[in-house]
């Protein structure tokens, strides 16, 4: 089943205002999730807006709070995020360093006390859209292992990169630091389908595909092993230092995922390059990446961006898939 992006859009902001988001604050937040499936990432779009209406009905996402600016220092701001609603708070923030980023070359918004930003890739592609190379992750809850150890002790903490093209077809990471995100092996396990390597532990301490097997375990393995490990923990260390909020051990004494740390950072190539400069630079690299000689007759290698932006536009022209289930569920809200 197929929706179009504008009837999609719509269910989102009828929810949303229901529970108590303002108009323009509503049509905001829809578009978060709207943008996230047009783009593919239906494990932080479609797939994951039950999930954010039940923090909203409990109160633990509060959608009347709105982020802060609680000290600055030139082309360096921290911000408190009250924990209100993540996205919005996230793309406040990030507007705001990319505003930094015009007038200083780069701008930081360290983001405490935030929810859930959602689809962190999000971010990535705004700053872009801006002309910004764009760098940002997440902190989360305690969901996975250190390399060696067995209990949860380090966030999946996503990670993001982007590099801007002006026509619009930008380089953007966008990775959690397991080897596959939670978000990622839900839509894995609606859609009855295996991993395509392993990516976590099962209840016997096997490595494994299944990703109900995953879910039960809530060990996942992090993405190269150790480096994934040490990559995390150094991510938590930073986030924790530049806002002064929580860490992932922190976090994971609340009961919930909820009161996250978050960086933004855009960095203006503008202030040194043209942009035909910049653009063709990122040409040279993605069009060398798409001249590979794919490991299979008749495939194709992909630069990172290059396939949510393919999927951008059949899903306008055809519609964004949907899961019967998550759908109906939606529509019932």
């Amino acid at each position: 089943m197929r929706v179009k992006y504008d009837e999609l859009k719509a269910q989102f902001k009828r929810v949303l205002i229901s529970r108590g988001f303002d108009d323009e604050n509503a049509d905001a937040a829809a578009t978060v999730f709207a943008d996230n499936s047009l783009d593919g990432i239906y494990s932080h779009g479609i797939n994951r807006f039950p999930r954010v209406v039940e923090y909203l009905d409990h109160g633990t996402i509060k959608p009347e709070n709105v982020a802060t600016c609680d000290e600055a220092f030139m082309a360096f701001e921290r911000w408190n995020g009250h924990r209100g609603f993540g996205p919005l708070n996230a793309h406040r923030a990030m507007k705001r360093a990319v505003e930094l980023a015009k007038q200083y070359g780069i701008g930081i918004v360290a983001l405490g006390n935030n929810n859930h930003w959602m689809r962190g890739g999000a971010y990535g592609w705004q700053a872009a859209d801006a002309g910004c190379i764009g760098i940002c992750w997440s902190n989360t809850q305690p969901n996975m292992p250190a390399w060696g150890g067995k209990d949860k002790k380090i966030g999946n903490n996503p990670f993001i990169i982007s590099v801007p093209r002006s026509n619009g077809q930008h380089l953007v990471v966008d990775c959690a630091v397991s080897q596959f995100s939670y978000g990622k092996i839900e839509e894995y396990k609606l859609k009855g389908l295996q991993l395509p390597v392993y990516g976590g532990y099962d209840t016997k301490g096997n490595l494994t595909t299944d990703p109900a097997e995953i879910e039960k375990s809530w060990r996942v393995l992090p993405m190269g092993y150790w480096k994934g490990s040490g990559i995390s923990i150094a991510l938590d260390a930073v986030a924790t230092v530049l806002s002064n909020a929580n860490s992932v051990k922190t976090i994971g004494t609340f009961g919930d995922e909820v009161g996250l740390t978050q960086i933004m950072i855009a960095i203006d190539p503008g202030k040194m390059n043209s942009t035909e400069i910049t653009d063709s630079i990122v040409n040279a690299i993605t069009e060398d990446v798409n001249s590979s000689i794919p490991e299979r007759e008749g495939g194709s290698v992909f630069y990172p961006g290059e396939i949510e932006w393919n999927t951008r536009k059949d899903n306008l022209e055809n519609g964004i898939p949907v899961i019967d289930e998550v759908w109906n569920k939606i529509c019932s809200l």
